[in-house]
Order: structure tokens, then C-alpha cells, then sequence
């Protein structure tokens, strides 16, 4: 699987990974301590943001580093890109970044 763009998938609770490269629409290889399936991206990804694994219902946690960083302002869709514009951080309200 070298030739597919790779995500870093960092605690097995994790509803999210990192991109590590920019990701492409297509199928995405998670790396890390967690043992995973391949993954698709359905939209374009800057490296160093996050991608969503799964449905994110609104309203719903966003899980990284096995903790809630924010949740879901709208429904965030299985291979999504996840960012201020559909998410809000609980660690710092002020904050617009996550």
C-alpha cells in the first residue's frame, strides 16, 4: 500500500486521523499504534488536518488522541474533511482552530 496518500490514526478511540500528506478523493492508508482498514477520503485534505473515519452525527464529539477536542457543528460525513467550518473545539471556546 506505499502508493496511497497515508493518515496517522493515533489512539484506537479515535473518530478522526491526521492527514500526513495531502489526501486526494480515494482510499487512504491509516498508519500508527492501531491496526486499521484502509480508509476513503471523499474530498480533499490539506496535510496536518483531520479526516473523519466514520458518520459524525451534529452535535457529537470529535475524538482525537482518544479525548473529545471539539464536536460536530453539522454532520460530518465518513471521509470528510473535519475543521472550524463543521466542528467547534471544547478545549478553548475562544479558539477557532483545533
Amino acid at each position: 500500500m506505499d502508493s496511497y496518500p497515508r493518515a496517522l490514526l493515533l489512539h484506537p478511540a479515535d473518530n478522526v486521523a491526521v492527514a500526513l500528506t495531502k489526501l486526494l478523493p480515494g482510499q487512504v492508508e491509516l498508519v500508527g499504534e492501531v491496526n486499521s482498514e484502509p480508509t476513503t477520503a471523499t474530498e480533499e485534505i490539506t496535510q496536518g488536518h483531520k479526516l473523519a473515519l466514520r458518520l459524525i452525527a451534529e452535535g457529537e464529539n470529535v475524538i482525537k488522541y482518544g479525548v473529545a477536542i471539539g464536536f460536530a457543528t453539522s454532520p460530518i460525513a465518513a471521509g470528510a474533511w473535519v475543521h472550524t467550518h463543521n466542528c467547534r473545539s471544547v478545549i478553548d471556546e475562544r479558539s477557532h482552530t483545533l
